[in-house]
């Protein structure tokens, strides 16, 4: 959680009624952890477990994971595009560029030939 800059203060915890498989324990005890982190707004909902105490471990977890990978996604398409101005950038080889040329070349012929016809008289 420290490697996540996620701290106690930023959570807010409430416990829900749980429910599904795990009998009478599982459906009377409120046992479903639901922790919100205020800074980012992330909500993690946890009822894995019929404990209490292994639900909000696991909660927290979560909320960590979640944060680093949402940085990590963020820190990645920074870096793609920075990369994709570096290509734009850099200086076309000479075959690159008659072969960039004769495809501009033949591509303006082609649309030539879609003018209007004039009859000179």
């Amino acid at each position: 959680m420290n490697e996540a800059s996620v701290f106690e203060e930023d959570l807010e915890e409430t416990f829900i009624l749980g429910g599904g498989p795990g009998g009478q324990k599982t459906n009377k005890t409120s046992n479903v952890v639901r922790l919100i982190h205020l800074p980012s707004g992330i909500q993690m909902r946890c009822g894995e477990t019929r404990s209490r105490e292994t639900n909000r471990w696991i909660a927290r977890r979560m909320i960590a994971e979640t944060i680093l990978e949402n940085e990590h996604k963020r820190k990645s398409s920074a870096r793609a595009a920075a990369e994709k101005i570096r290509r734009q950038k850099r200086r076309r080889s000479r075959r690159q560029k008659q072969k960039m040329l004769a495809e501009k070349h033949a591509h303006s012929e082609i649309k030539a030939m879609r003018r209007k016809v004039t009859v000179d008289e």
